[in-house]
């Protein structure tokens, strides 16, 4: 028998890949959007908060389980920036291009470009779940000064990956979905769902 579970977005692509990963679990991933569920606040200094209060929001509007992620980029030498805030970095409206622009300026003359993307994946069995399960994923690499490739989306053209030698924007989709922080995540989130079924 199938269950239900109510992705906290409303990004297709997101749907998709949660479903490829959940269906041999005998999960059916639907977007909020299918519920009109309208998006979360987010005003938590956390990546596992914002998860949390997103994935509560969609599970008491929609009576089903509900899963979401929070994810970012956080950069060593800006302290961590700009992570939860990595879509809202140069302000409103969000911009991909200006993000990337200020985060070049923000780098310039400094030497220490480590940097990661951090996912943070949090699945409740309902709204007031006092277990959630949460999982998260880190991918490692470093900033360069300059865009480099055309795939991907966000800081994935200034993101280097080292034993690649090429940034998140350069690598075929299959290798950054192997690689990525989110894979990461929901790899370990699956162990434990596999170990604790819903």
């Amino acid at each position: 028998m199938t269950k239900r579970l109510v992705l906290a977005s409303n990004n297709p692509k997101k749907a998709a890949e949660m479903n490829a990963l959940l269906a041999p679990l005998g999960i059916e991933v639907l977007p909020q959007s299918a519920f009109d569920i309208p998006e979360a606040e987010e005003p938590h200094h956390t990546f596992v908060e914002n998860a949390l209060a997103k994935a509560r929001h969609a599970a008491a509007l929609s009576g089903l389980p509900a899963v979401a992620d929070d994810s970012g980029l956080c950069v060593a030498a800006l302290a961590g920036a700009p992570g939860v805030q990595s879509a809202r970095y140069a302000g409103e409206p969000k911009s991909d291009a200006r993000n990337n622009t200020l985060l070049i300026e923000r780098l310039a003359g400094v030497t220490d470009r480590r940097a990661f993307f951090h996912s943070s994946v949090v699945l409740v069995r309902h709204a007031d779940d006092p277990r959630p399960l949460i999982a998260d994923g880190e991918w490692h690499g470093t900033i360069l000064d300059a865009a480099r490739g055309e795939a991907g989306f966000g800081y994935d053209p200034l993101f280097f990956v080292p034993e690649f030698g090429q940034t998140a924007a350069e690598l075929d989709a299959a290798t950054k979905n192997s690689l990525s922080h989110r894979s990461r995540a929901m790899r370990e989130l699956l162990a434990r769902l596999s170990a604790d079924p819903l």
